[in-house]
Formats: C-alpha cells, structure tokens, sequence
C-alpha cells in the first residue's frame, strides 16, 4: 500500500450534487454539492467540500465531524432550541449524537472532516 499526500483542491474531487433529502426539509428547497477528495482504508474517515443554497433541514449525527466554513454562513439550531450563527472564517466541531436544524442564508460553503467510530 503507497501513502501520498492528498490535496483538496476544490474542482478536483468527486462531486455529488442534487436536494437534501425532502423528508429533512422544513424551509425552502435546498440543494447541495458534495465534492469528496479522501475515505480512509478504514471507511470511517471522509474529508472535502461541502456548500448549499438556502434552506432549512433537520439533522441528527451519528458521527463526529469537523466544519470549517469557507463564505457563507448558516444557523445550527440543537434539540434544546439553542442557536449558533456560523460564517465565513468561522471552525466547529458537531458531535455524534447531535440532533438539532441547520439552516443556510443564502449560501455557505464549508471543509469537513467526519469520522464514524
């Protein structure tokens, strides 16, 4: 097995475009794209790009994951009703276990990492 240094370069990566799911939905009717630049050996490890357009949807984490956001900014709402206004510059983690709303205005784009242990 060869080890190599792997960039994230945004155009580079494996893109996935299309909705969020439409039984997440509460607001709007958001599209995403994902472009995946690595998977550990493992397959419990995922990095790259993320972005969407403006909408609201429901979350719940099974896994832990890193968030760096790249322009935009977004509201991550937790199952207490409490609210984070995340924007460009900003880096947060989001824990297993999580449940809560995210809600993006106008744009947001963001680096993830997630790992599913």
């Amino acid at each position: 097995m060869t080890s190599k240094l792997v960039r994230i370069r945004e155009g580079e990566g494996e893109r996935d475009a299309g909705p969020v799911a439409q039984e997440k939905v509460l607001a709007g009717m958001p599209q995403q794209l994902t472009e995946h630049f690595f998977t550990n050996a493992k397959k419990n490890f995922f990095c790259g790009i993320w972005s969407s357009d403006t909408g609201k949807w429901t979350l719940t984490y099974s896994e832990d994951e890193f968030c760096y956001i790249i322009e935009g900014e977004a509201i991550i709402t937790d199952a207490e009703g409490v609210s984070e206004r995340v924007s460009a510059g900003d880096a947060f983690c989001i824990p297993a276990g999580f449940t809560g709303t995210w809600e993006t205005i106008g744009s947001v784009k963001k680096f993830y990492s997630i790992y599913e242990g």
